[in-house]
């Protein structure tokens, strides 16, 4: 069964554009691991909100430990007020099967 992740990017006040900028370049190598069935990166235009999908919870694990997350975190650490807030999931269907839970 998959695996949904929300993971909230906080950047320092100003530094939004450092924030995705590093994601523009990770993203693309992490949409590639094994595993990544969504990775797809929201704003408000003071937050980002990451929304991901894995194959597994062995797929997100290895993507958790792996080096485009620790390429992200050393290309937008000094811009991020704190820790990014990870949160996984499980799916609840309910309703519309095709809008009850993330595809």
């Amino acid at each position: 069964m998959s695996v949904v992740v929300v993971a909230t990017i906080t950047p320092i006040e100003g530094h939004l554009q450092q924030v995705l900028d590093a994601l523009a370049v990770t993203v693309p190598l992490v949409h590639e691991e094994p595993g990544c069935e969504l990775y797809a990166a929201h704003s408000d235009g003071k937050t980002v909100v990451m929304v991901e999908r894995w194959a597994s919870r062995e797929a997100l694990d290895v993507h958790s430990a792996g080096d485009n997350l620790k390429k992200f975190g050393a290309l937008a650490g000094p811009s991020l007020s704190e820790p990014p807030n990870v949160t996984v999931l499980e799916s609840v269907p309910l309703g519309d099967s095709t809008k009850g839970t993330i595809q």
